[in-house]
């Protein structure tokens, strides 16, 4: 499977960062410690306080893992995207942890976007320096 990550979260903080751009402050629905930061382009996808989504770090957008080519697929096969409401693809430049046993840090730009992922390791071993990842989401009551 193509994803490397999954989870819930409800957005506790949405600060307007520039015109189009809101930075949004998210902790899990339920379970582990985990916080989430990340900048949406709340012109195209407005999410607000209390707005509950599920987010998914994807190495591919094909069903079956199959690796990207590099170039945007015009044949209208199912893929990722057709499960997710908004998305947007980046690269991981920043994984740091300080001592072990202790919380990871992964930060991803989205072109200028940017996301911050902490928490447990185990959480967040999928996710590698120079890994280019898709970020999707889709809202749930």
């Amino acid at each position: 499977m193509s994803l490397l990550f999954t989870e819930q979260f409800v957005v506790k903080d949405a600060k307007p960062f520039f015109d189009k751009v809101t930075r949004l402050s998210c902790r899990l629905v339920e379970g582990e410690d985990l916080h989430l930061d990340f900048d949406v382009n709340s012109d195209l996808y407005p999410l607000e306080v209390g707005d509950r989504f599920t987010l998914a770090l994807a190495s591919t957008l094909a069903l079956d893992g199959t690796p990207d080519t590099g170039t945007f697929d015009q044949s209208g096969a199912e893929s990722l995207l057709d499960q997710y409401e908004y998305a947007m693809y980046g690269t991981v430049y920043k994984w740091m942890q300080q001592a072990p046993k202790t919380p990871v840090e992964v930060h991803v730009s989205y072109g200028g976007l940017l996301m911050k992922l902490q928490g447990d390791h185990r959480q967040l071993d999928k996710l590698t320096l120079d890994a280019r990842v898709y970020l999707l989401v889709r809202k749930f009551e």
